[in-house]
């Protein structure tokens, strides 16, 4: 289907992740019921715009330095809309004719990249987190992506949308045994602290109020902790300085931080020895 096929057949009624983001991110792809939503979430929480911004950097620093390791592959998965400094875009600063792939389960999503990304160097495939096989083994990825090589895999504010039953953790480790030795796992999770984390209730009204708002209408999954994060890695070896909010994650300058009592957004990358 093309781009206009896609979007005839997207209800605009309903929220999309996606979109949000788009529309934190200054996008134009987005529709009443996205903007809505977005500043529902903003409302009760914030940082989210912020956050979302913050996010986007700590994946332009994350692929420069896997850009400058030696890394010519890139597989995003849940990519989201295009939008400024693009993967491949921020890869072709630090590395020679990289090959990159987008990845997301939304068809609009992937019929924007395949008409403004696509290259001789990079696609768009249509896959879900989910189901790696399906993602590894997609025409797109096996003609771009060589696994005997190392790769960078970018897995970025997506796995808090995936609750545990869906199992994140052996579609994380799936994909981690198809990394050659010398590839790089680039994650970011939203953080909830661990008086609401998972199976805990928020411990003030004021938290419970506002978790509620900025969920209603959009999709959610489990609120982790730090702790639940981690093990996404594996056996992996985390880089300096570790899992930590995503502006501390080798900033290029100084940041200006209003911190959430509510939720924070950490981000790390990971070696594979």
């Amino acid at each position: 289907m093309d781009a206009a096929g896609d979007w005839a057949s997207v209800d605009t009624s309903v929220p999309n992740v996606a979109r949000i983001y788009d529309y934190w991110l200054g996008g134009k792809d987005n529709f009443a019921a996205d903007r809505d939503a977005a500043e529902r979430s903003a409302k009760a929480v914030p940082q989210l715009p912020w956050l979302s911004r913050e996010n986007r950097r700590f994946l332009g620093r994350a692929v420069r330095l896997c850009a400058s390791a030696g890394i010519t592959q890139f597989l995003d998965i849940g990519s989201g809309l295009p939008t400024m400094e693009n993967v491949h875009e921020v890869a072709e600063q630090a590395a020679d004719e990289p090959h990159v792939v987008y990845v997301d389960n939304d068809p609009v999503v992937v019929s924007h990249a395949r008409a403004l990304l696509s290259t001789p160097r990079t696609a768009a495939a249509r896959g879900d987190l989910t189901q790696p096989e399906e993602i590894l083994d997609a025409p797109e990825v096996r003609r771009l992506i060589d696994f005997g090589r190392p790769v960078a895999i970018l897995v970025v504010a997506t796995l808090h949308f995936i609750p545990d039953e869906a199992d994140p953790a052996g579609a994380m480790a799936r994909l981690r045994d198809a990394m050659a030795p010398g590839s790089y796992l680039v994650l970011s999770h939203m953080e909830v602290p661990p008086e609401h984390g998972a199976g805990r209730p928020p411990q003030s009204q004021v938290a419970l109020r506002d978790l509620g708002e900025a969920q209603k209408g959009t999709p959610t999954g489990p609120a982790r902790t730090r702790e639940q994060i981690v093990p996404f890695f594996g056996d992996l070896t985390l880089l300096e300085p570790g899992l930590v909010e995503v502006w501390d994650w080798r900033p290029d300058s100084h940041v200006a931080v209003t911190p959430s009592d509510v939720m924070t957004l950490l981000g790390g990358v990971a070696r594979k020895d």
